[in-house]
């Protein structure tokens, strides 16, 4: 049977709102930022004072005074959010810098060039205080500043927030791909894509591929390799997403890969047959979809568990009244693998023709004492293949990022 009920299993994960930018490149401030500087120069140190090396030698100039430039805008105006804040000691070295939050937390930053500048490492939280301290020392002199600023304050409609799948710490299986999906559009996928990565031991190349305005998804070429460990950062707070949207939050998510679990589903043999680190476990008639209902024939990734699932058939467009429209109750062993409504699971009511015909609507059905074997070998990113029909298998029909070559998927890259 088939249902398109996406209520959530005990595997699917749930989107919420609450709530580092990698640094780039060094440079001098002052000219990158243009008009948007503001500057001081010594007032501590006392640049005049000949025991601080500030008079030049017998008949010399004086030597100039250290100045401090940030790239904070003058006046009381609250920042932007998406500002790394950027500090540069002009006629010296910077001594220290410290850009703190109202309750005392340090942003951590970068000093570069040998002192002479200094980038903070995150972009700043909306609505937030700030406090910059600077130390800077020269031939000059010594100079110190300090400055309190606020940032532009945003509402949750200003700010899309990433969720991620696999959850923290899960184990899945090979097929897995990585799924983030933003609760509001992101449009600046480019700028996105640059700030997402996915680092895994032993590493394995992949790709990113944007499916929408909301979810992009990464899988490696090959199936990742059993034992594997992944590591997602999703580097994008207050990192601006176009038409007004700002990340809400970076996120970094590690998870396993576990075992290899491949189910392979014969629809003209009529047989699933489950293979666990490259042997054959288990072969089971089952029954695929019949004639006009066809199940899809492709890679498909299981995303979701239910012990016991109802299947509505006016989920998939059948209304009550129409010869093929049916309501199950309690399907028992249910593996959901696409968005269209497609699940492995029990059918004891067509134990006859499993082996024998196909006569689901679309569902892979078998003997119960066998799906519950393939329920409880099977985990989230498991792979189900399917071959002997004629209907494809999409990218789009929940995971199918498997059907495409690697190079026709990294065309869905922004990069």
């Amino acid at each position: 049977m088939a249902s398109d009920d996406l209520s959530t299993g005990t595997s699917s994960w749930r989107f919420t709102r609450r709530g580092l930018v990698r640094i780039v490149g060094a440079g001098g401030v002052a000219a990158a930022l243009g008009g948007a500087v503001a500057a001081c120069s010594g007032d501590g140190g006392g640049s005049g004072d000949s025991g601080s090396g500030a008079s030049g030698g017998a008949g010399g100039d004086a030597a100039d005074p250290v100045a401090i430039v940030t790239n904070l805008p003058e006046g009381d105006e609250p920042v932007a959010v998406d500002t790394q804040v950027q500090v540069e000691a002009q006629n010296g070295t910077l001594s220290g810098v410290a850009l703190t939050t109202a309750d005392g937390a340090e942003v951590a930053g970068e000093m570069r060039e040998g002192g002479i500048s200094w980038a903070a490492g995150s972009l700043l939280d909306p609505g937030a205080s700030y406090t910059l301290t600077v130390q800077a020392t020269g031939d000059g002199g010594d100079t110190s500043t300090e400055r309190s600023f606020t940032t532009v304050d945003l509402s949750l409609d200003e700010l899309t927030y990433p969720s991620i799948a696999p959850l923290a710490d899960e184990e899945v299986g090979v097929g897995m791909p990585v799924v983030v999906r933003f609760d509001l559009a992101v449009t600046d996928h480019a700028t996105y894509e640059q700030h997402m990565r996915v680092t895994s031991e032993p590493a394995q190349e992949g790709s990113w591929h944007w499916f929408d305005d909301h979810e992009v998804r990464w899988r490696p070429r090959e199936y990742w390799q059993p034992g594997t460990a992944v590591t997602v950062d999703v580097d994008v707070k207050s990192l601006p997403a176009g038409g007004g949207i700002y990340g809400q939050e970076s996120r970094t998510v590690a998870f396993t890969i576990g075992r290899s679990v491949i189910h392979r589903v014969d629809a003209t043999t009529h047989t699933l047959t489950s293979v666990v680190d490259g042997a054959t476990a288990r072969t089971m008639p089952i029954s695929a979809g019949k004639p006009g209902f066809e199940t899809r024939s492709g890679i498909k990734v299981i995303m979701e568990k239910f012990r016991e699932k109802t299947m509505d058939a006016a989920t998939t467009g059948i209304e009550p009244g129409d010869p093929d429209y049916y309501n199950i109750e309690d399907v028992q062993y249910a593996l959901r693998v696409t968005t269209s409504g497609e699940f492995l699971h029990a059918a004891p009511w067509s134990a006859g023709s499993q082996g024998v015909a196909n006569v689901s609507h679309g569902c892979v059905g078998m003997a119960t004492d066998d799906a519950r074997w393939v329920f409880e070998n099977s985990r989230r990113g498991d792979v189900v293949e399917v071959t002997g029909t004629d209907r494809q298998m999409t990218l789009e029909n929940g995971w199918g990022d498997w059907n495409a070559t690697p190079e026709a998927y990294a065309e869905g890259s922004a990069l």
